[in-house]
């Protein structure tokens, strides 16, 4: 079983008031700020190592492949040293900016440059369903379509035998179950698995596997396809709201704050 994993890397939710718009553009501005794989991603990533263990791991191979500035390769340096096999790093400044509808038709791209060095075709393609800096839903199914291979997300249970997936999805009333045939496009939740630690061990074997970091040339795709230019969906008018709020200092006492406090609710009919 051949296995690809769409890893994001996204800002660490512990920088989040670092965090910039660019208010010509819509981007975040990601410069400075530090990355860290989204949990729907490494959920998706530990799913498919439990796939290849349950299997024969000699005969499956475990890829991961992101879209990101270059800075990111530690990211997918981590994901190698959860147990990934190979990693692919798409990191130009034509990619940058894309929506769901550019950066989809560009990893889609890389997936087929992959297929083809490799002479195979992907059976399971996982990915988070959303990530934490986006939450569109939009770039696995999208990928699937490019491609051309059926898909379905949301799932939070996964199985195989032999050439069957069983997947199940959560909807809002009910658990759906569904069986197919390879190749297939899944997203995951966070429910699907939970992510292993990266040993020592793990890194020390990281730094031997193979990381390819390919730009827009080498995909030798179309660059108006990408990045923003090849994006249809613009934001509206973006802002930063402010955050400084008015204070005033009422009561000389506990008692006399509580009660100014208790006027001021009635005078506003609350």
């Amino acid at each position: 079983m051949n296995l690809l994993v769409l890893v994001k890397p996204v800002p660490d939710p512990e920088h989040e008031k670092d965090i910039r718009i660019d208010a010509a553009s819509g981007r975040l501005i990601r410069e400075g700020i530090p990355q860290v794989i989204d949990p729907e991603s490494r959920s998706a990533l530990e799913a498919a190592l439990q796939l290849a263990e349950k299997s024969d791991r000699e005969q499956c191979a475990v890829c991961v492949l992101a879209m990101a500035p270059e800075h990111a390769r530690d990211k997918l340096t981590e994901a190698l040293a959860m147990g990934a096999d190979e990693a692919f790093l798409l990191s130009d400044k034509v990619f940058g900016g894309a929506d769901t509808y550019a950066t989809s038709y560009t990893l889609a791209e890389a997936v087929r440059m992959i297929e083809e060095q490799k002479g195979c075709t992907f059976d399971l393609i996982l990915a988070g369903t959303s990530s934490s800096d986006g939450g569109t839903s939009h770039v696995p199914v999208q990928v699937a379509e490019w491609l051309g291979r059926t898909h379905i997300t949301n799932v939070c249970s996964l199985s195989a035998s032999g050439q069957t997936l069983r997947a199940v999805k959560r909807s809002e009333k009910v658990m759906l179950t569904f069986e197919g045939e390879e190749p297939v496009v899944i997203g995951v939740t966070r429910d699907i698995a939970k992510p292993r630690f990266v040993t020592a061990m793990g890194i020390i074997k990281a730094r031997k596997k193979p990381l390819t970091i390919w730009n827009g040339s080498d995909l030798g795709i179309d660059s108006s396809r990408t990045g923003l230019e090849g994006s249809p969906t613009r934001p509206g008018r973006l802002y930063e709201p402010e955050q400084a709020r008015a204070g005033e200092v009422i009561g000389e006492t506990p008692e006399d704050a509580a009660a100014e406090i208790l006027q001021i609710i009635r005078k506003a009919g609350l």
